[in-house]
């Protein structure tokens, strides 16, 4: 006789809340344990542990073992793209370094903001280029790592600094044209995109200038908090003494920009300036490199031995100086591993929940029990930061409600347009307030100050979504549509 394969059962509400219990247990487990080094490996193995219990509850359920590799292959590629961003960015940190374009930024950047609105104008200017880019990722990682690298010459805090950073980059991740994820929120309740952009402005211009106004205040608190100038002047005299600084050392910066514009895709952008950086660094700073690699007097092999070691390990440089050895010593795409390992983790658990349907068993019950439109914002919005939470991808935060909410959105007669914005407000712009989603990860490695740190500032990724819920609950800026009755339905 013939075995027959099992028919797999539909999870039931505990095969949902097993892993999401697991999770909670080991992720706060260890982060008493460790407390912020948990970053640095205990929950990297907390998150891969909890993947294997949700494999396990799919196995019970009657699932083949083949089902749940071939789930984690999906999970591993579709964050393909992000390890090579991240590997380009780990390159360009240390080249940049190398070439002197992270010290420059510095050293003109104390000279113009002042302590007092500092925050605040780190806000506006990432603001600025997201929004120019498209990229929160690339703006973070350019203009964001100088800008915290300023705060601690300044003596402002990196942590409140890399929150402004992140508000003003997730504007332009959230409203730019250019952003992929503003693309894919449109694609997916399939709306026009610049309709969508319309829309979004309504939660993402009163956010923004609330998070401005926010930072500026907290500037102002912070002027007599901050550090005598003679520490500063050191500092400078320090950057100017190891490094030739000029405008010229900006044209990494101005490549990277150029190349985004042009819609380059981010990781071949990065690698470009990265490389163009080495070679810059080549003729302009030539007494960096030779020290960098302990030179044997062959300039050309000296060169590329330190661009291809800045890309691999990052750069290092000891000038006797803690806060100016911080700022430059740093980068390498090995820093980036840790990071990796963590996202790796993550998107694998929360592709297998998503797959054999723990994440459906859970959204399902929300959506019936959403009586108003205020109620159905609300479940939409916990629905976009859980899978933040507990899928570790922005992508999936944004794609499943998008998917999920967008037929009972026709049903009450509420445009696609209120879908596309919520999703955006709830999965965009929450996924870098989460250690170990993709984007929590990437900024917290990337900024060098842990997200666990940066979070509370993160002023926009707060705003936004409260915001959103809140016109759910008043009705304001709320687009009615024909609702959409069981027989169109049916056909």
């Amino acid at each position: 006789m013939r075995h027959r394969p099992r028919q797999p059962r539909q999870p039931s509400l505990a095969d949902a809340l097993i892993p999401l219990a697991t999770l909670a247990l080991l992720i706060g487990g260890s982060l008493a344990l460790f407390g912020l080094d948990a970053l640095d490996g205990p929950i990297q193995v907390a998150l891969v542990l909890c993947a294997g219990v949700a494999a396990l509850v799919a196995v019970k359920n009657g699932h083949e073992w083949s089902e749940v590799q071939t789930a984690g292959q999906g999970a591993l590629a579709s964050v393909t793209s992000a390890v090579f961003i991240l590997l380009a960015v780990g390159a360009l940190i240390g080249t940049w370094n190398l070439s002197g374009t992270i010290p420059t930024l510095v050293y003109y950047g104390i000279q113009v903001l002042s302590p007092g609105w500092y925050y605040a104008a780190t806000a506006l200017i990432c603001g600025v280029v997201a929004l120019s880019i498209g990229s929160s990722w690339t703006t973070a990682a350019t203009i964001g790592v100088g800008l915290v690298g300023i705060a601690t010459m300044l003596g402002v805090s990196p942590a409140i600094t890399a929150g402004a950073v992140i508000s003003g980059a997730y504007l332009g991740d959230k409203t730019s044209p250019l952003s992929e994820t503003t693309i894919l929120t449109a694609q997916m309740v399939k709306v026009d995109v610049y309709e969508h952009i319309r829309r979004q402005v309504w939660t993402s211009v009163p956010a923004y200038v609330i998070a401005v106004a926010v930072f500026f205040v907290m500037g102002l608190a912070h002027v007599g908090e901050t550090d005598d100038t003679v520490s500063t002047a050191t500092e400078l005299d320090a950057l100017s003494d190891v490094f030739w600084i000029s405008p010229v050392n900006l044209l990494p910066l101005v490549l990277l920009a150029y190349l985004s514009i042009r819609k380059v895709p981010a990781s071949l952008a990065l690698i470009a300036s990265a490389l163009f950086a080495g070679v810059l660094a080549a003729f302009t700073q030539a007494e960096v490199v030779a020290a960098f690699v302990s030179g044997t007097g062959n300039v050309v092999v000296e060169s590329i031995k330190a661009v291809w070691q800045a890309m691999a390990t990052g750069f290092d440089i000891d000038t006797g100086l803690s806060e100016v050895d911080r700022l430059v010593s740093r980068g390498g795409m090995d820093s980036m591993l840790l990071t990796l390992w963590l996202i790796f983790g993550a998107v694998t658990f929360g592709a297998l929940l998503e797959h054999f349907g723990l994440i459906s068993r859970l959204v399902d019950p929300m959506i019936a029990s959403a009586a108003s439109t205020g109620r159905l914002f609300l479940t939409v919005f916990a629905c976009g930061f859980g899978l933040n939470v507990v899928a570790g991808d922005q992508y999936i935060a944004l794609v499943l409600p998008s998917r999920v909410f967008r037929l009972e959105f026709a049903r009450r007669g509420l445009a696609p347009t209120n879908l596309s914005r919520l999703a955006a407000d709830s999965g965009t712009v929450t996924s870098p307030l989460v250690p170990w989603n993709s984007c929590g990860a990437f900024m917290g490695a990337t900024l060098g100050v842990s997200t666990l740190l940066y979070a509370p500032y993160a002023i926009f990724c707060y705003a936004s979504p409260l915001l959103s819920v809140l016109y759910g609950y008043t009705g304001f800026r709320i687009e009615k549509t024909e609702p959409l009755d069981a027989a169109k339905e049916r056909t």
